[in-house]
């Protein structure tokens, strides 16, 4: 049945008092704005001219409603305004606007609740004059509708309007009436005098009834976020889950020269470290090493540079462009780029200047294209190639020699090796004996970043060499990098640079080569050396000053040299090749990199092969 009571209204803001139209109209004063000096409300002296009489009693229907409406507008230009209150929690800056009341509905409530809050408080919500409005439409009976009801603050308000039907019901409508005042406590905010208000939400209505109906309903805790790295942890315990951020936090107290904190972080790091276990595992263990030898380098010295330039680091280095496809398919992008540019200009005889040949695994995959290619009916190309190297290493670049010729003679291919003991500083055509039918062609295979350059030596010898190789005017000058910012990055971001890199090597070559292969220990021990080397060693001591392909290209360009962008045919030509070889394994990708070709394992690059000229 109809309550018979008006909706709240506000005078300038504020909020008046509930008054039933039946009420004696000398009890107005309780209409009166709730802040002293105000005047009384002008709907209270609306009524008083006009009657209680003049607002009927009983249903009415929507129609009636909004007619009796408009004519106080008209008087008074008055308003009809939700009543505001304020929020416990956020902004709402976008309420819903509701059609249908029927369809409105707090979830999980009872329907007896309902049908109460309904038969005590069945009051329209009638529009706002806001953004922030909750509107109820298209109904005829303006008793119907679920809404914030106008909520009474005692017991005996609620028994002065309620009647003969509240004594009927009276020990279950008390408890909701417990319910009801202290639900208007919360959303009212009637202990604060607050002047900032927002309209509440059916949904915060909703949740906030059902924590007082059901205190023992606790709101579950957001789950913490995933972190962008591998590892996602709590902030209570992130050191225990996640090596590479312990040891990002160890390099912190190093570069902040806190050796407590470091030392502390090792001893976290040695549960989660194992030299046997799993790619991460081994990764944590040798870049604990590395660092402690960066800490502590009295007490664990970081390994000799002569242990980078011995036979065994040697003999692992080669086995590693072997094995690992990333670095075998930058030999091959190279050795297709020099092809290419050969036959671009019509040159039969290609002579390659190549500042350290290793074990010669590029010329064997160069001598078997050659080899191919005169299998397909091409003529017969000759390959010459002039290395340097000093007197100690001249014996062991002569097997190389000869090994590389014994293979050319069984592919049919015309070969030849000189191999120079002078430096640079004469390098010239002149020098090397280039032959005018001859396509010149400079390799950089994974040299320059161990040619310092500025931030070790005002000499720069590696933007030095540049210039002079650009000065013998090439057909083509090769270069195949690891992809890896460690040349003049700081401790922290070196040691997060060789995290990813060497964490996707040691990855990577899990799903090469079986632990039970011999090979696969001596590149372990390699890759162990080689990132002691990076993290623990500075100036000249540190061997491997590896840069990105964008520092490259800028270093290139200054030096002179123009890019060669790898063709579509050929990046499909060795997509197809590393394909196969991996035995279609999806980690390995080959891309397209700004005209170089990329190679990676699992979304990392590892290695980038670029032409120039």
């Amino acid at each position: 049945m109809s309550s018979g009571f008006l909706p709240d209204l506000f005078t300038a803001g504020r909020r008046s008092a509930v008054v039933p139209t039946n009420m004696k109209l000398q009890q107005q004063g309780s209409l009166s704005s709730p802040v002293a000096g105000n005047p009384a409300d002008p709907t209270a002296r609306i009524l008083a001219r006009r009657g209680a009489d003049t607002i009927p009693m009983g249903k009415r229907s929507l129609t009636e409603f909004q007619q009796q409406q408009n004519f106080l507008q008209q008087q008074q230009g008055l308003e009809f305004y939700l009543r505001n209150v304020k929020p416990r929690h956020g902004n709402y800056q976008h309420a819903p606007t509701i059609s249908n009341p029927s369809t409105v509905a707090l979830p999980q409530v009872s329907n007896s609740l309902m049908n109460n809050v309904n038969s005590r408080y069945g009051l329209t919500i009638i529009k706002q004059q806001r953004p922030q409005s909750l509107i109820l439409s298209n109904t005829g009976d303006v008793s119907t509708g679920v809404f914030l009801p106008n909520l009474i603050s005692n017991k005996a308000s609620v028994d002065s309007i309620q009647g003969p039907d509240f004594s009927a019901r009276e020990s279950e409508k008390m408890i909701l009436d417990l319910k009801l005042q202290e639900l208007e406590k919360r959303l009212l905010g009637d202990e604060d005098d607050a002047e900032e208000v927002s309209t509440v939400t059916t949904t915060e209505l909703s949740e906030t009834m059902l924590n007082l109906i059901n205190p023992a309903r606790k709101p579950l805790s957001p789950s913490p976020t995933s972190s962008s790295s591998s590892c996602s942890s709590t902030a209570a315990s992130p050191l225990l889950t996640c090596p590479k951020r312990c040891l990002l936090e160890a390099a912190v107290a190093i570069s902040e020269r806190k050796p407590d904190i470091a030392s502390e972080l090792f001893s976290r790091l040695q549960h989660l470290s194992n030299e046997r276990g799993t790619s991460e595992q081994r990764l944590a263990a040798y870049m604990v090493s590395a660092m402690k030898s960066r800490a502590s380098p009295l007490e664990l010295p970081p390994p000799p540079v002569s242990e980078l330039y011995g036979k065994e680091h040697y003999v692992a280095t080669q086995l590693l462009y072997d094995v690992l496809p990333c670095f075998r398919h930058g030999f091959m992008a190279a050795n297709q780029a020099i092809l290419t540019s050969a036959s671009e200009r019509g040159f039969s005889k290609i002579h390659v200047v190549d500042f350290d040949i290793g074990h010669g695994l590029q010329y064997v995959h160069l001598i078997h294209a050659l080899a191919a290619n005169i299998s397909h009916g091409k003529p017969s190309s000759m390959l010459k190639i002039t290395t340097f190297t000093d007197s100690s290493a001249a014996e062991k670049l002569k097997d190389v020699g000869d090994r590389l010729k014994n293979l050319a003679n069984e592919k049919g291919v015309c070969f030849s090796i000189r191999i120079k003991n002078s430096g640079t500083k004469d390098l010239s055509r002149e020098s090397l004996e280039v032959q005018s039918d001859e396509a010149l062609a400079v390799n950089f295979a994974f040299t320059l970043c161990r040619i310092p350059d500025e931030s070790v030596s005002t000499d720069n010898q590696r933007d030095d060499l540049l210039r002079r190789v650009k000065m013998m005017s090439p057909a083509v000058m090769t270069i195949v990098e690891q992809e890896m910012n460690t040349n003049t990055a700081p401790l922290v971001a070196r040691v997060r640079e060789a995290c990813d890199h060497y964490g996707a090597l040691l990855e990577s070559l899990d799903a090469t080569v079986s632990r039970e292969d011999p090979r696969w220990l001596r590149i372990e021990q390699g890759l162990c050396l080689r990132m002691k080397n990076s993290v623990a060693c500075e100036g000249r001591d540190r061997v491997e000053r590896c840069e990105v392909f964008g520092k490259w290209r800028a270093r290139l360009g200054m030096s002179g040299f123009k890019i060669r962008p790898a063709s579509q045919p050929v990046v499909d030509s060795l997509r197809s090749k590393l394909h196969y070889e991996t035995g279609g394994n999806p980690g390995f990708t080959v891309n397209e990199e700004s005209g170089g070709v990329s190679f990676g394992w699992m979304g990392r690059t590892i290695t980038v092969a670029s032409a120039w000229y």
